[in-house]
């Protein structure tokens, strides 16, 4: 009896195997087609360029049942996101709501700045979701020890409310001084929100987001957990934004994470990077975009007294023209590609571009060319040592490109710089997290900020000249003399560009 039991008890499992041993190679083809043509129907679907699409169905088909996974993970690159209802969410309500009587008009712009850039008026209205306001005043902040005192400051003095909105937060000694600010924060009083991207979390393990919840504060990731994993199928859209908001009245954003390297007091080789203090009207729309974020996440409505947008110190009409320009794989798919194609287009005399990862698509590289076929200057300064070797080798492999029309690039020495800044005719400026790579203008969520000020441009160009300073001119003719093996890599690693 017993060993009929076991005999029976056996029997399911083996009849599966002899199942599966005789009929994988028909197992194997349903699940590629049920995988695979739902998979290729959304990449003909939703990919707008021709080339992208015909690469991924190629992977589809030629890769069964791991094609589409892979698809999953690394080429779905839209969320699908609802707008918010700020009624409902009660934030009008709380005082949270655009003010007209700082936005700019074209007329204003034609006669202050002529009709190149009305037009970039004309177009930061059309693709982008913020107004060109006037009223806004913009600090720079020129190395981390200087901007992290300026935002631990902020914070030890809030009294309201406080949104912090980042991609990498460390636990080394410049995050744990964060924590200590932010849970002391939490204690007197303030309402806190932390919202850390789930990619950039894992930069330190263990994460800070465990230290941050026994301190109290309120933390939740973007786009995933640290425990169980990424959020599928969009694994491969992060956000990339840093963004402070404290009492409604004063923003912090930039291109800087929270990390010791950026700081000369915890490291012999501080990298560099800029970073701003804002306040004015754009304070209001850098709160919505971080507060989206949060719901998007889980987190809870932020609406009441506590978190009521102050109004802008300054009159309507006084202060720097800007508008802050969010972007990413929702409704704001490409807008900072857009926003950079005009600044290109209208260009008159000089495009000064500088960014650690340089790797733009063939549009980005034919208005630049375009551009300096038209008469006008254009110095592009990258890194002479990057922080992500693959990426460098990327970049390089394209520099050929621009340099046979023209073009000046520049590989800056010293320490690493991660700014992100790009000035056009000493007039528009364009600052803020988004690099000039395929991960910053089509998979990730970035936010940047376009400024219409002279002195502001001045100032951003003494910060690209003084990187220019040591710097060493990339010439066309040493990059084609180089060893063939060493250009073979190169390009090899281009081809992976656009997920680098």
């Amino acid at each position: 009896m017993r060993l009929w039991l076991e005999e029976r008890e056996g029997w399911p499992a083996r009849i599966m195997f002899e199942t599966l041993s005789a009929y994988w190679p028909h197992i194997l083809v349903a699940l590629s087609i049920i995988l695979g043509i739902p998979a290729a129907i959304h990449a003909t679907m939703t990919k707008e360029e021709v080339r992208a699409a015909i690469g991924w169905v190629g992977v589809i088909v030629l890769s069964p049942v791991v094609g589409p996974v892979i698809y999953a993970v690394g080429g779905v690159n839209r969320i699908r996101r609802n707008t918010l209802n700020l009624s409902r969410e009660g934030l009008i309500a709380a005082g949270w709501y655009h003010r007209s009587e700082y936005d700019v008009s074209n007329e204003h712009m034609t006669v202050a700045y002529g009709g190149a850039l009305a037009a970039m008026q004309r177009l930061g209205d059309t693709v982008g979701r913020c107004k060109l306001t006037s009223g806004n005043r913009i600090k720079l902040l020129a190395t981390g020890d200087e901007a992290y005192a300026a935002m631990l400051s902020a914070i030890g003095a809030a009294e309201r409310s406080i949104l912090l909105e980042t991609y990498i937060f460390d636990r080394d000694a410049a995050g744990e001084r964060f924590v200590q600010a932010l849970s002391a924060a939490v204690a007197r009083g303030v309402a806190v929100r932390v919202l850390i991207d789930a990619v950039g979390a894992r930069y330190s393990i263990p994460s800070i987001v465990s230290e941050l919840k026994r301190a109290g504060v309120p933390v939740d990731v973007f786009n995933g957990n640290i425990v169980m994993g990424l959020r599928l199928p969009y694994a491969n859209l992060r956000t990339h934004r840093k963004i402070l908001i404290v009492d409604g009245s004063v923003a912090f954003t930039g291109g800087l994470n929270i990390r010791a390297g950026f700081c000369t007091e915890f490291s012999d080789a501080a990298a560099l990077d800029t970073h701003f203090r804002l306040t004015g009207p754009v304070v209001s729309d850098l709160f919505r975009i971080a507060y989206e974020d949060w719901r998007f996440s889980g987190g809870d409505e932020l609406s009441g007294e506590v978190w009521q947008i102050a109004p802008p110190p300054d009159a309507p009409d006084s202060g720097m023209l800007a508008r802050v320009v969010p972007s990413g794989p929702d409704k704001s798919l490409e807008t900072n590609h857009r926003m950079l194609m005009g600044a290109l287009s209208v260009a008159k005399h000089h495009i000064r571009i500088m960014s650690p990862y340089f790797l733009p698509d063939r549009e980005l590289i034919s208005a630049i060319v375009t551009a300096a076929r038209r008469g006008v200057e254009i110095d592009i300064i990258v890194p002479s040592s990057n922080n992500l070797k693959l990426v460098d080798l990327a970049m390089t492999a394209q520099f050929d490109q621009m340099l046979k029309h023209g073009c000046r690039i520049w590989r800056a020495s010293g320490a690493f710089n991660h700014s992100k800044l790009t000035v056009v005719d000493d007039a528009w400026s364009y600052v803020g997290s988004s690099n000039i790579d395929p991960r910053s203008l089509r998979l990730n969520f970035e936010v940047d900020i376009e400024v219409i000020d002279p002195d502001f441009a001045e100032l951003i160009g003494a910060r690209i000249d003084a990187a220019l300073e040591g710097s060493e001119q990339v010439k066309l003719e040493e990059l084609r003399a180089r060893p063939f093996v060493q250009r073979l890599v190169e390009r090899i690693t281009w081809l992976g560009s656009p997920y680098l």
